[in-house]
């Protein structure tokens, strides 16, 4: 925790330039990248679109950050990630200050949003795995936990800041102005992050020395070979491949309960936005509570801590298709936001745990691109399934399939067993084994281990 002396709060001795950097970096533009939805949506709105044009737009960034995430992966265990990095957050800051600027002309349409959201995406994609393991690249293995945890929690405030600021700024002066401050933001963490010097890992990697593997990154025969790699380092590990087969199918019912069926119940029962307004704030606290949570607290069990907190991720979608009180709702999105912390965390420490520093970032790519394929699908099939269904039907069956999900991943053994790495253990015993895999896997929102530009 922050060490007081004299009246002021210093960082813990553990967080050094390049943590404190980074986390600021992340901050900076959290606080824009929370508006810029919000300031999207209205815009479109008031050009005259509706909830296809959203959709469209939505769709655009989503399937572009997916097409281009394995090449980004690849890309970031080439070059210095900060440098990636870098590039990333100015390329979506362009493409933002493009779309600030049709939007305050009153010059935008339908086509130009696309086709500027679809570059964000692809920003997106080059920045995410990039991003991943940079945060836990400048601390000590040791003190990983609790500095990805701090790092979660500024980073949540700060979304939670920047999306209140958003909607009050698109309704005082208007969507335009609050897509131009997102761009502002971005280029301003780009310029933070020209700081870092992009750290030697220490003490992350499965199956070597740190050092020795950032020397290896840059090598290799071509993108293809780099792909082929981290697809065998991604299937080899049971726990991996079913954790983030798991999310995607997850995140899909979760995007169609929060984002498609909520809105509408919001709509019909509670009251209108402002109350979906408000229960979302509460998800938002939980993201915080959750954070510092996991400063303290350090599981054994990485996976079955993470899965049980996607257990909760259900609890909004049960507790909407129940009827409850507005109160009763905004408990249960707390505790989903909770155990979204809990497994972001706990998700981040057994990948830098287990994933070769080489390789870490198109491993990541792959944890991505599970995690967010089904995406769409979910947003698609939320209409027709609350038509077959009724709204209250639909909600039942995406929590029903996100507990389900859940307790499946837990046949797998490696998921059940999987253990954190102490220092005590690694300097004193063999890591603790985990069953080998039959043949020879989000923050996030995105998947296990979130990342924002």
């Amino acid at each position: 925790m922050p060490n007081r002396t004299k009246g002021h709060t210093r960082p813990p001795a553990w967080a050094g330039r390049e943590y404190l950097i980074q986390t600021g970096a992340t901050v900076v533009s959290g606080l824009g990248n929370a508006g810029a939805p919000i300031a999207t949506a209205f815009a479109l709105l008031r050009m005259g679109g509706g909830a296809a044009a959203i959709g469209y737009v939505t769709g655009a960034r989503l399937a572009a950050t997916v097409l281009f995430l394995l090449i980004g992966g690849a890309v970031a265990d080439r070059l210095p990630r900060h440098r990636v990095m870098v590039a990333a957050n100015i390329g979506n800051a362009l493409s933002q200050a493009a779309l600030a600027g049709l939007v305050l002309t009153g010059s935008a349409r339908l086509w130009q949003v696309v086709l500027l959201a679809a570059a964000n995406g692809i920003g997106q994609a080059f920045y995410a795995p990039a991003a991943e393991g940079m945060i836990m690249e400048s601390v000590d293995q040791e003190q990983a936990p609790r500095a990805f945890a701090l790092f979660r929690t500024a980073l949540n405030s700060a979304q939670i800041g920047g999306a209140a600021l958003g909607g009050a700024l698109v309704a005082a002066v208007g969507p335009g102005w609050v897509l131009a401050l997102d761009a502002t933001t971005l280029a301003a963490a780009g310029a933070l992050r020209l700081f870092l010097r992009g750290p030697a890992p220490t003490g992350h990697v499965a199956d070597g020395h740190a050092a020795d593997a950032v020397a290896e990154r840059g090598a290799g025969p071509g993108m293809l070979a780099d792909l082929r790699e981290g697809w065998r380092e991604f299937t080899s590990r049971r726990w991996l491949w079913a954790v983030v087969v798991q999310y995607g199918v997850v995140n899909a019912c979760l995007i169609a309960a929060e984002s498609v069926l909520g809105p509408l119940v919001a709509d019909q029962r509670l009251g209108g936005p402002r109350p979906w307004g408000l229960v979302n704030a509460a998800m938002g606290a939980g993201l915080v509570a959750g954070g510092l949570l996991m400063v303290r607290w350090q599981p054994r069990r990485l996976l079955l801590a993470g899965t049980a907190g996607v257990l909760l991720f259900a609890l909004p979608a049960a507790t909407l298709a129940a009827g409850a009180p507005l109160a009763v709702l905004g408990g249960a999105m707390f505790a989903s936001g909770i155990g979204g912390t809990v497994y972001g965390v706990c998700w981040m420490i057994a990948l830098q745990q287990e994933i070769p520093a080489a390789s870490f970032s198109r491993v990541a790519a792959y944890d991505w691109c599970g995690s967010v394929a089904l995406a769409p699908v979910g947003t698609m099939a939320a209409a027709p399934l609350a038509g077959g269904l009724g709204l209250n039907g639909a909600l039942w069956a995406c929590a029903g399939g996100m507990t389900l999900l859940s307790l499946l991943v837990l046949a797998v053994p490696e998921v059940r067993q999987l253990a954190r790495v102490t220092a005590d253990s690694s300097s004193t015993a063999p890591r603790p084994p985990v069953p080998a895999p039959a043949a020879g896997r989000p923050e996030t929102v995105p998947g296990p281990a979130e990342a924002a530009a």
